[in-house]
C-alpha cells in the first residue's frame, strides 16, 4: 500500500526543524510569521473560490446525516477527550490540551470527498458536510479551547482570537465566494496546484512550530514511550468514533452510501485547520509543537485506515 506523500513530507519537515531550528527564531521567525499569515489567507481565499453554493443546497435535504456528522465532529469527539480530564496531572496538561484541540477541530474537504468517492458513498453530502464543518469550526473550536486555556498559563482572549479568525479566515472565504463567478473556473482548473500550495503553507507552519519547541526544549520530557502512547490514544479515539457513527447510522437505518459518508466525514479532522488554528489560538506558545503532535499522528493514521476501508467498499456491486 502506498504511503501518503504528504505524511512523508511532514516527517521530513519535523526532522528539518530538529536539525536546523535556528530559522524559527529572531528575524527569520518574523519572516516565517508573515509568510504563514499571507499563506493562511490565500488558503481560505481559494477555499471560498471552490465552495459551491449549489452543492450546499443539494446537501441540505439529508438533515439526519448532517446532524450526525456535525454532532460527532464538535460534540462527541470533545466529550471523549473530556472524560479523561480528571485523571490528568500537571505535567500532562499541555498534552491533554493537544488532544482536546484535535477533538475540537472541524473536518476537511478534499480528502473526505476523495475517500467517499472511492468508497462509492454519498458525494454531495460529503461535500456539504466537509464544507460547512470548516465554517462551524471557526466558531466552535475557539470556544472549546477557551474553556481550558487558563490552566496552561497562556494569555487567551476570545475576542482577539475571533478578530484574527475573521481577518485571516472568514474575510478571505467571503472574498473568494464573492469572486467565485469570475475566478471559480480558474481555481477548479488549477486545483492540484492550489492543493500543493496549501500543503506547502502547512509544512511552513509545522516547521516554525516545531523549531520553536525544539529551541525551547519542550520535547525533552517526552520519552519514546510517551510518543507511542500519543499515537495509541489517537488511534483509539479514531476507532471509538468510527464504530459509534456506524452504530448510530444502523439504528437510523441509513443507506450504505450515507453510512460511508457519515463514518468518513465524521472521523476526519483537518490538519489544515489544525495548523492554522494553532497559530491563532496558541500564538507563540512554546508548547505549540506538542499541540500539533496528536493531529499529525491522527491525520496519518486516518488516511491509512480510511484508504483501506474505502478500497474495500469500492469493490462492492451497486
Amino acid at each position: 500500500m502506498k504511503i501518503d506523500k504528504f505524511v512523508i513530507a511532514i516527517i521530513i519537515t519535523v526532522i528539518a526543524a530538529y536539525i536546523y531550528p535556528d530559522l524559527g527564531k529572531g528575524e527569520s521567525a518574523q519572516v516565517l510569521n508573515t509568510l504563514s499569515s499571507i499563506g493562511i489567507s490565500l488558503i481560505f481565499f481559494f477555499y471560498g473560490l471552490k465552495l459551491s453554493p449549489q452543492q450546499i443546497k443539494i446537501g441540505l435535504n439529508n438533515w439526519k446525516l448532517h446532524v450526525l456528522i456535525q454532532a460527532t465532529t464538535f460534540i462527541v469527539f470533545p466529550l471523549i477527550v473530556l472524560t479523561i480530564y480528571p485523571l490528568i496531572t500537571e505535567d500532562n496538561k499541555a498534552l491533554w490540551l493537544a488532544f482536546m484541540f484535535l477533538a475540537a477541530l472541524p473536518s476537511t474537504v478534499s480528502s473526505s470527498v476523495v475517500m467517499v468517492s472511492i468508497a462509492k458513498g454519498n458525494i454531495p453530502a460529503a461535500i456539504f458536510n466537509a464544507s460547512i464543518s470548516g465554517l462551524i469550526g471557526v466558531i466552535l473550536t475557539p470556544l472549546w479551547i477557551g474553556l481550558f486555556m487558563t490552566s496552561t498559563g497562556t494569555d487567551y482572549s476570545l475576542i482577539e482570537v475571533y478578530q484574527k479568525l475573521l481577518l485571516e479566515i472568514l474575510a478571505p472565504v467571503i472574498l473568494g465566494l464573492l469572486l467565485r463567478r469570475f475566478l471559480g473556473a480558474f481555481a477548479l482548473k488549477h486545483s492540484k496546484k492550489i492543493t500543493l500550495f496549501d500543503k506547502s503553507v502547512i509544512l511552513l507552519i509545522i516547521y516554525k512550530s516545531f523549531s520553536k519547541s525544539f529551541l525551547d526544549r519542550i520535547f525533552e520530557n517526552l520519552s519514546p514511550l510517551k510518543l507511542l502512547a500519543v499515537l495509541a490514544v489517537a488511534i483509539l479515539i479514531f476507532w471509538i468514533v468510527y464504530f459509534f457513527i456506524g452504530f448510530i447510522a444502523k439504528r437510523f437505518h441509513f443507506s450504505i452510501e450515507d453510512r460511508i459518508t457519515a463514518q468518513f466525514c465524521g472521523t476526519k479532522k483537518s490538519l489544515v485547520h489544525g495548523t492554522v488554528f494553532s497559530k491563532i489560538l496558541f500564538q507563540n506558545a512554546s508548547f505549540l509543537g506538542i499541540i500539533l503532535l496528536p493531529i499529525m499522528m491522527f491525520h496519518a493514521f486516518q488516511i491509512v485506515a480510511i484508504s483501506v476501508i474505502a478500497a474495500k467498499h469500492g469493490r462492492r456491486d451497486l
